[in-house]
Formats: structure tokens, C-alpha cells, sequence
């Protein structure tokens, strides 16, 4: 019986290594799985975005208030024909087909989301719908959910799985999807929309390097969502600012701690600093935020350093700040600023380009700091990339945070993983400037009827479908008892209108209405 088993997982890996660089048969066989990792990364927004300029002027706010205060452009948004199930649908099939993957060679997948519709049924069984037709039904996961560290903690399960002895040699498929929406007010503008859809394996060109996590969890009410009939949050938005910042400290600091005894093991007394990651992503709720993130950390290695130089370098002219106290600097403007200021090269060098998708379409929670990622990634070629360690800080509020670092692989040769992996994203700007403006006033209907409507059995969305992406899921219908049905706009508009509409646990194809 072992050795049938055996053979059935070396035959099931053999069979996928073709169709991807990162599963091999090599891999499967040792000890302990080579450089575990992000092998695809893609990603999903919204088609229709509101201009957060034209929004200021509507909400009668000044200008540059949300543009540069928060740091925003524009804003992605669904209409009722969109849903936390037809995003991830979305983002799930756009993988899988532009990688040309089998259902089959998927043994785990997990939804990271903090947009509930159902309080028992999971987004990971409505996605296997998408499954059907392969007949695999042998897939682990289910949802989880702490506001926007989700799609990371199902990201780290995922990795935890494939070097685990529960591993079957397939790869696991991680996504992290949400839309978030607040009530009008202050918060409206930092709202967003999106999904992403990560594929884990070995042999990845990003590997997470191995015992190098921070991490921090503390209880706070600084963001929930108690009202079960809405989607909107209940912010103390202050008090989730001092939270962001203090777990960006207690996770920089038990890292360092980690990387450092790491490298003591190795012979090396050298201490870490900012300048040993070669990127840094971060959640980022808007982008003013991680800006004053970056400068924060750069707080942290000068309070850290034991003889810091003010006269020349980075740390010039900050003498003064030698004897802060973290804890009492989270709204002091003085030190933000001449950290801010301090920090700007290194931000434009490591952390700028990475928030192409925050700026151009907001926050979408789980996937915010993957969207960052996915950034990063689309603007830098594999050269640029190779060899590199990415810093990723992921949060969630109530609160969870972990800073971690991925490792990219010396192989940047034409062809290689790496090289698909960036030729894969380098369309994101032009996705996103293939997106429809909608005005401020119909972007507000919108969030009207969404409000109005998202809970709703019996009812049919108003939304158009003819301006969503094409091989876009979208929702048809709920019915009298809440069972929500899909189905999927053409890849190819010269195509017959031919959409799979699925509801419940059937998958057909029909003709459009």
C-alpha cells in the first residue's frame, strides 16, 4: 500500500512539473521541500474606479485632502453584480488558465477574507465550483478571517502545508479577496476592491526564508465589524494608526532578533538594518500610511544603532531624537517628519513602486499587501529582481501582524520561473488605466444600493454587466432563500455571449440571456 502511495504522488507530481517551473519530482523526494514559495501571483480589481479629486469636490472637503493627505488617486468599486464568491471566481480561473494549470494538480486552497455574506458557508466552497469538471474534490482549506492578516495567515498555512508531512506533492493555491466600503464620511475615500490569487509550491523564485517571522497579536477594538446586516466597519481610526505603528515595531524588532541570531549561527556578527532588504511591501490602508511606516522603521534601526552617525548618511541631523521613546512618537509630528525626510531616498529606492495598485485603486483589505507585491513586481525586471530579499509586513486590525521576508531567486534567465512570473504582471498598468471613471454622484448610488441590497433574498442585481473585465463572475441572482447564482462574462467579446452559470453546487454552460 506505501509504495503505491508513494508512486501515485511521485506519477501526480511528474504529471504538474510540466506545466509550471516550480513542482519537481527532485523537490518531492528529500527531506524537506527546496525553497517553498510564490511560484504565479494574479491579480483582480474592480473595472470602474471613482477620481478621488472629483471625490473631494463632492464631499465638500479640501483639495488634496485625500489625494495628498491620504495619498490616493483613485478608488476601485463593485456594483451589485459583484460579490465577495464572483471576485474570487474571478481571480481563481484568471490564474489558472493564463498558467495553463489543471484543477487536478491543486491539493489546498484557502480564502483569506474579512467580506462575510454567509456565517457558516465558506468562499472556498463556493470556489469549488470551479472544480467540477475536473472531478477533484480532495482540496484542504477553508476561510479565514482577522480584517486584512487573512490572506496571510491562509498564505502561511499554505507553506506550512506543502513542508508538512500531510503534503501530497500537488500545489496549494492561496486567495485573499474583499471589498471594502464604509459609510459616507471621513473614511469613504481609503475603500477599495479586489482579489488575488497566489500559487505555493517549491522550486518558487520567491521562497519564504525559513524562521524569519515576526510576529505581534494584541486585542483592540481600533476596526470591527459587530453589525452582522452591514458591511461597514465600526473605525476608531487614531486608535488604529497607534496599532499599525506599534505592531510595525514589536514585529521589525522580533525579526531582527531572529535574522540576527540566524546569521550568529553562521559565524557572522553583523547587525541588520533596513538596508539589508533589497524591497519592502506593506499593508497599506493608504499610501501616506506607508510612507510614515518606512520612516518608522527607520526610527527603529536608528534608536537601535549603538553609535549612530548625524553627521553624514541617513541619520544626519537627528541627534536630537537619540532618546525618544517609541511608544510616545506615534502622533509626534517632529519625528515623523525628520524620519519622513530622512527616509526618502530609501523609500523611492524600496518601497515607491509598490503602491502603483494603492494609489490607482484603494485598499482591499486581504489582498492589500499582495496588490503591493504584485506591484513591485510588475515595475522591475528579473534582473532587477534576482537575488533580492523582500521585507512584507502584513497587519489586521483587532490585531494581528507579521513581518516576514521572501527570497528571490539568482535565475533570471529568459524563460525562467522568475522571468514568468514578472512577464505574467507587467500588464497591471495597463489594466488599470483600461478601467471606467464613474462619476462621485453615481459612485454614491452604488454604495446606496449596495447598502441597501447585499443581504437581500429574492433579488436580481441592477448593475451592467457589458462593463465588467471580460471573464468577469458575476451575480445573477439570490433567491428566495438566499442560494446565490453566477455566471461569467466572455474572455473574448467577438465571442457568442456563452457564460457558466453556477448556483449551488452545479456548474453548466448556457446561453446568455
Amino acid at each position: 500500500q506505501g509504495k503505491k502511495e508513494g508512486h501515485r504522488i511521485s506519477t501526480a507530481v511528474a504529471s504538474i512539473s510540466h506545466l509550471m517551473p516550480g513542482s519537481a519530482p527532485v523537490s518531492y523526494l528529500g527531506p524537506w521541500p527546496k525553497d517553498v514559495g510564490i511560484i504565479a501571483l494574479e491579480l483582480y480589481f474592480p473595472s470602474q474606479y471613482v477620481d478621488q479629486t472629483e471625490l473631494e469636490e463632492f464631499d465638500g472637503v479640501p483639495t488634496g485632502k485625500y489625494t495628498v493627505g491620504l495619498g490616493q488617486a483613485r478608488m476601485g468599486f463593485c456594483s451589485d453584480r459583484e460579490d465577495i464568491n464572483s471576485l474570487c471566481l474571478t481571480v481563481v480561473q484568471r490564474l489558472m488558465e493564463k498558467n495553463a494549470l489543471s484543477y487536478n494538480s491543486i491539493g489546498r486552497l484557502e480564502v483569506g477574507t474579512e467580506t462575510i455574506i454567509d456565517k457558516s458557508k465558506s468562499v472556498k466552497t463556493a470556489l469549488m465550483q470551479l472544480f467540477e469538471n475536473s472531478g477533484n474534490t480532495d482540496v484542504e482549506g477553508i476561510d479565514t478571517t482577522n480584517a486584512c492578516y487573512g490572506g496571510t495567515a491562509a498564505l502561511f498555512n499554505a507553506v506550512n502545508w506543502v513542508e508538512s508531512s500531510s503534503w501530497d506533492g500537488r500545489y496549494a493555491l492561496v486567495v485573499a479577496g474583499d471589498i471594502a466600503v464604509y459609510a459616507t464620511g471621513s473614511a469613504r475615500p481609503t475603500g477599495g476592491a479586489g482579489a488575488v490569487a497566489i500559487l505555493i509550491g517549491p522550486n518558487a523564485p520567491l521562497a519564504f526564508e525559513r524562521g524569519l517571522r515576526g510576529t505581534h497579536m494584541q486585542h483592540a477594538y481600533d476596526f470591527y465589524k459587530p453589525d452582522m446586516v452591514s458591511e461597514y466597519p465600526v473605525v476608531d481610526g487614531k486608535l488604529s494608526i497607534q496599532c499599525y505603528l506599534s505592531a510595525l515595531d514589536r514585529c521589525y524588532s522580533v525579526y531582527r532578533n531572529k535574522i540576527h541570531a540566524q546569521w550568529q549561527r553562521e559565524g557572522s556578527d553583523k547587525s541588520f538594518s533596513l538596508e539589508d532588504f533589497g524591497f519592502l511591501v506593506f499593508h497599506s490602508p493608504y499610501c501616506k500610511l506607508v510612507q510614515k511606516s518606512l520612516a518608522r522603521l527607520m526610527l527603529n534601526d536608528f534608536l537601535n544603532h549603538p553609535s549612530p552617525n548625524t553627521e553624514t548618511g541617513p541619520f544626519t541631523g537627528l541627534e536630537a531624537f537619540r532618546d525618544v521613546q517609541p511608544e510616545d512618537t506615534y502622533f509626534d509630528r517632529d519625528v515623523e517628519k525628520a524620519f519622513m525626510k530622512a527616509s526618502t531616498d530609501m523609500f523611492e529606492r524600496k518601497t515607491k513602486a509598490s503602491l502603483l495598485i494603492s494609489n490607482q485603486n484603494g485598499n482591499m483589505y486581504t489582498p492589500s499587501v499582495y496588490g503591493c507585491l504584485a506591484s513591485l513586481i510588475a515595475q522591475h525586471t528579473p534582473s532587477q529582481m534576482a537575488g533580492q530579499r523582500i521585507g512584507v509586513f502584513s497587519y489586521g486590525s483587532g490585531f494581528a501582524a507579521t513581518l516576514y521576508s521572501l527570497r528571490v531567486t539568482q535565475d533570471h534567465i529568459p524563460g525562467s520561473s522568475l522571468d514568468k512570473l514578472v512577464l505574467s504582471l507587467s500588464d497591471l498598468k495597463t489594466r488599470l488605466d483600461s478601467r471606467k471613471k464613474v462619476s462621485p454622484a453615481l459612485f454614491s448610488e452604488n454604495m446606496k444600493l449596495r447598502e441597501d441590497t447585499h443581504h437581500l433574498a429574492n433579488y436580481v442585481p441592477q448593475g451592467s454587466v457589458e462593463d465588467l473585465f471580460p471573464g468577469t463572475w458575476y451575480l445573477t441572482r439570490v433567491d428566495d432563500k438566499h442560494r446565490r447564482e453566477y455566471a461569467r462574462r466572455p474572455l473574448d467579446d467577438d465571442l457568442p455571449a456563452e457564460s457558466e452559470r453556477v448556483r449551488s453546487s452545479s456548474a453548466t454552460e448556457v446561453q446568455e440571456e
